[in-house]
């Protein structure tokens, strides 16, 4: 693995693992798969495709971001707004 694509992954990595940690089935679940998903990887070569994994686990911090986002919204909502009937 090039050197700028070595530092893209570990960046992707550390994001990730930082992101897990209020991951709602928790943090050792998600370190797990987050390990395998990873270890899976390891042996790709083509930059090409390093870089289309890289963009997905993009993706995938955008969608927990989101999560997190919703998850602290509604329950803003629920303390501050009285239930509708």
């Amino acid at each position: 693995m090039a050197d700028p694509l070595r530092g893209q992954v570990m960046r992707l990595y550390k994001t990730l693992l930082y992101l897990g940690r209020e991951y709602p089935q928790g943090a050792a679940y998600f370190r797990g798969r987050l390990k395998s998903a990873f270890m899976k990887n390891k042996d790709v070569t083509d930059p090409e495709n390093i870089q289309k994994l890289v963009a997905r686990g993009d993706f995938v911090i955008k969608e927990l971001e989101a999560l997190y986002f919703l998850r602290k919204y509604r329950a803003m909502k629920k303390r501050y707004y009285e239930p509708e009937k």
